[in-house]
């Protein structure tokens, strides 16, 4: 039966009465999503690849020339480079890890029934839905050395968050995870959920401890969840751009995506830039797969 309603129309429908076929109706839902994805995503893609290997630039209407790998060797020899990864990979370690933990925590929070539960957990979930570039205009403001709160709060006078060199980074990467954790929150409040109670209602009545319950019953359940935020945050903490571009001007917090702005946009290097997206996929490619690799044997325990 289920085959037939697959693979026959309803004699009475619309659509079987202008004669259209199974097939036509696949096609029109199928071909302009393939159309889309191709012109959108895929041509340039490919498109950007075949400039990698060019002395290609924008602003320049002399005929690019191919230069073979000379861009991915002059940028794997850039130490200018390297310091840029090596800025990004702190960020996207501090960064992450904070979201994992406040989003995990404020899970666990929530995770119970109290008044206002709704409502909390909706006021929580408005950061992730501003703009980036509102949400680090707003934290340029909190973190002013004139009148800014949170000096105040903290007692810490006139330090100058965004102006110092040692402290820009880790500004950037707590406006990050202010703005992130409810993801992580969300994702969490959804693993939390599918935990069968009766696997607590039995640790209660073995009079286990909370941290037994936590690292024996919770966290193994929900780890699975977790690792998928995980992967969905480092892809997105490794091309974050407009928190840090809008925050501060530091050297120390020029991550990988501004530097590559600053190559295509400021130095007009198209080819060039081109050049050092595709490295970053790379990279971002080759962590990710390692997630999704331990991601699969955390599925198969």
């Amino acid at each position: 039966m289920a085959s037939v309603a697959l693979t026959h129309l309803d004699p009475a429908s619309r659509a079987a009465a202008r004669g259209w076929s199974d097939l036509t109706i696949r096609n029109m839902f199928i071909i302009p999503t393939l159309v889309f994805l191709i012109v959108f995503n895929i041509f340039p893609l490919i498109y950007s690849l075949g400039y990698s290997f060019t002395n290609f630039a924008a602003n320049r209407s002399e005929p690019w020339q191919f230069v073979g790998l000379q861009n991915y060797r002059e940028l794997l020899a850039d130490d200018h480079i390297w310091s840029n990864f090596v800025i990004t990979a702190k960020y996207v370690i501090v960064s992450v890890a904070g979201q994992m933990i406040v989003g995990f925590g404020l899970a666990l929070l929530l995770n119970r029934s109290f008044p206002m539960k709704g409502l909390i957990t909706t006021l929580l979930l408005l950061p992730m839905m501003m703009s980036a570039a509102v949400v680090g205009l707003f934290w340029q403001l909190l973190y002013s050395p004139s009148w800014g709160p949170i000096n105040y709060v903290f007692g810490l006078g006139d330090f100058a968050w965004l102006s110092n060199p040692d402290s820009a980074l880790y500004a950037v990467a707590i406006t990050d995870i202010w703005m992130w954790s409810p993801f992580v929150m969300l994702l969490s409040l959804a693993g939390l959920s599918a935990v069968p109670q009766h696997l607590y209602e039995a640790a209660a009545i073995d009079r286990a401890s909370w941290w037994y319950t936590f690292t024996r019953i919770t966290l193994p359940l929900v780890s699975p969840i977790l690792l998928i935020a995980l992967i969905f945050r480092t892809m997105e903490a490794f091309k974050t751009f407009d928190i840090a571009y809008t925050m501060t001007t530091q050297p120390t917090a020029e991550l990988i995506a501004i530097r590559l702005y600053k190559q295509a946009f400021q130095q007009w290097d198209t080819g060039k830039s081109c050049a050092l997206a595709y490295i970053v996929l790379i990279m971002v490619l080759a962590i990710t797969n390692l997630y999704v690799k331990y991601l699969n044997k955390v599925k198969e325990r």
